[in-house]
């Protein structure tokens, strides 16, 4: 069971501090009291509160004004920590001057019990959702890559252009790209560029549980459902109340339960597994795939009002081989995260030979194939100042080959056989290119690319 939230009470009442004291330990608070300045002080330096309920007319002088102007320390001394100003001396020009110094709210005596425990209740929640923002941050920063997106090349910032715009309005929004191309880090960015940002962003991979799983983790259960089911369990759609919900690999979303995340996006209710009236949540969508939900729903195996419903704006992270000249500051960026990993703790340098490598390279993990390989590579380096490339794990064995005249590698093939389809395609296709794009299953840039490498253009 987690510990209790330890409030402080401030106040020289005595009979207040019962009554109220008494009424929020009843709640399940842990309560410090205090009946003076000095006290109050004493109380706060010794331990970090994160809500503090004030007085402002307290002993020794018991005037407003010193009160607020110790109201104005205490905030400044912890900005995180929350005021709850209970004051008998609540006119306007009180309450305004409370609220300007940073106090979460202003009650004036006497207070009605079920409002104080209210105002209490959201304002603890609030010093949740900004230490989970916190943890956002900082997890974001030991997982690689912190809050930052790195790249320069036209494609990468096009996105990134794309979801900063978006970020701000409520819009769906449906991340696609290939796997490990960071689809969650640019959903995480959009949730702290967004109004939503002191809210929780909770992600989930639709494709990483069975149906019935995934549907009372989405949607939580009753104690005694379904077998196992020993308690009460909130749901992430009441998780992410208030702030964004990431559905990633959306696309393996079985039909039938896109059908219940459709009503829920429609009309904002939520019904628990086992439970017999709904609850109202308030969430922004962000949705990933690495399927072609478009064809999906066109060939019936994605619903086609779900589709619109999550499309919102479409943001494409492009795979790591069309971002050729991000290479050198990902590789960089990453090298520098593993410091720590290093003997003397300074980061390694590409050699030329290594960075040739890895221009080389196809990268089918993307950005996570490249971490991967900057941290291996880091450890496999020891002492040395410089990583080469035998300290890569494919030691450069995309580099082309010598071989025998008239010999045909299998790469030849491979490549003469994607020439003759793609030509064979176009010619389908009238030589319209988008056409040709979507026949081939590739973007229209990506075909682009193909065309140039070929000579086809």
């Amino acid at each position: 069971m987690p510990a209790p939230h330890a409030l402080l009470l401030v106040d020289d009442d005595a009979a207040f501090r019962k009554v109220y004291g008494g009424l929020l330990r009843e709640a399940g608070y842990e309560v410090v009291e205090a009946a003076d300045r000095p006290s109050a002080r004493a109380a706060f330096e010794a331990r970090a509160f994160p809500l503090v309920l004030l007085d402002l007319m307290l002993p020794p002088d018991g005037s407003v004004s010193a009160g607020l102007e110790g109201l104005g320390a205490l905030l400044s001394a912890r900005p995180g920590t929350k005021v709850i100003v209970v004051s008998g001396a609540g006119d306007t020009r009180h309450t305004l001057e409370a609220v300007r110094l940073g106090a979460y709210d202003f009650l004036t005596k006497p207070v009605d019990p079920d409002v104080l425990l209210v105002v209490v209740q959201r304002a603890l929640a609030r010093v949740t959702l900004e230490r989970q923002v916190e943890a956002l941050r900082t997890s974001l920063a030991r997982a690689g890559g912190d809050t930052s997106l790195v790249g320069q090349s036209a494609p990468f910032l096009a996105a990134v252009s794309l979801a900063e715009r978006v970020a701000p309005s409520d819009l769906p929004v449906l991340i696609t790209g290939e796997n490990g191309t960071g689809k969650e880090l640019l959903a995480r960015t959009v949730h702290l560029k967004s109004r939503r940002h002191a809210g929780p962003f909770v992600p989930i991979n639709c494709g990483a549980l069975p149906e019935s799983l995934l549907e009372s983790a989405l949607f939580g259960h009753v104690k005694g459902s379904f077998t196992g089911a020993t308690k009460d369990h909130r749901g992430l759609f009441a998780e992410a109340d208030g702030g964004t919900l990431f559905l990633d690999e959306l696309g393996d979303m079985t039909p039938s339960l896109q059908v219940k995340v459709l009503r829920a996006l429609e009309t904002g209710d939520i019904l628990s597994v086992g439970a017999d009236l709904p609850v109202k949540v308030d969430v922004r969508l962000i949705s990933a795939t690495h399927r072609d939900l478009g064809r999906m729903q066109q060939e019936g195996a994605f619903r086609e009002d779900l589709y619109w419903r999550v499309k919102g704006v479409e943001i494409r992270l492009p795979p790591l081989r069309e971002r050729a000249s991000d290479l050198p500051l990902l590789a960089k960026h990453f090298l520098n995260q593993c410091a720590h990993l290093c003997p003397d703790g300074r980061a390694r340098l590409l050699s030329d030979a290594a960075a040739e490598a890895l221009a080389a390279h196809a990268w089918p993990g993307n950005l996570r194939e490249l971490r991967h390989e900057m941290q291996r590579a880091t450890v496999l380096a020891g002492e040395r100042r410089e990583i080469q490339p035998e300290d890569l794990s494919f030691t450069g064995s995309e580099r082309p080959r010598a071989s025998a005249p008239g010999a045909t590698t299998l790469a030849r093939k491979v490549e003469a056989l994607e020439r003759r389809e793609i030509e064979e395609a176009l010619k389908r296709c009238g030589g319209n290119r988008t056409h040709t794009a979507e026949a081939l299953g590739l973007s229209r840039q990506g075909l682009l690319k193909k065309l140039e490498r070929f000579g086809l253009t």
